[in-house]
């Protein structure tokens, strides 16, 4: 997974700490994130420099299960996060709306399991 970035060292840190990733590669304008537990299971996600500020609601997103997301959404605004909106509560359960420092939307799940084997974003 790409994500554009105007600062991609500055969203790579973000990223790594929000995931409990490493960044495994750094060359020109691109960093490479991959989980911090080399049998841990997640998609690669690679911070692409040299794009101008978002300016349109984001087309894909990051959904985030952690454990106790209460707590996560604390850790991710001491990072830099921002939430966005009020918390939604359907299909019973809950998610909370939020954008990383430039602004790329994410949802923090209530529920540390995925919708079908769980999730490599916790918390």
């Amino acid at each position: 997974m790409v994500l554009d970035a105007v600062a991609p060292e500055t969203l790579a840190q973000f990223w790594a700490e929000a995931l409990n990733y490493r960044v495994a590669q750094s060359f020109g304008q691109y960093r490479v994130l991959l989980p911090a537990d080399g049998d841990a299971l997640g998609p690669v996600l690679v911070m692409q420099g040299g794009a101008g500020p978002g300016v349109a609601k984001n087309r894909m997103h990051l959904d985030l299960h952690p454990k106790d997301p209460d707590r996560h959404i604390l850790r991710l605004q001491r990072i830099g996060a921002t939430t966005v909106g009020a918390r939604v509560e359907e299909f019973d359960t809950w998610w909370q709306v939020m954008a990383d420092p430039e602004g790329n939307e994410f949802c923090v799940v209530a529920g540390a399991e995925g919708p079908d084997q769980g999730s490599a974003a916790t918390g």
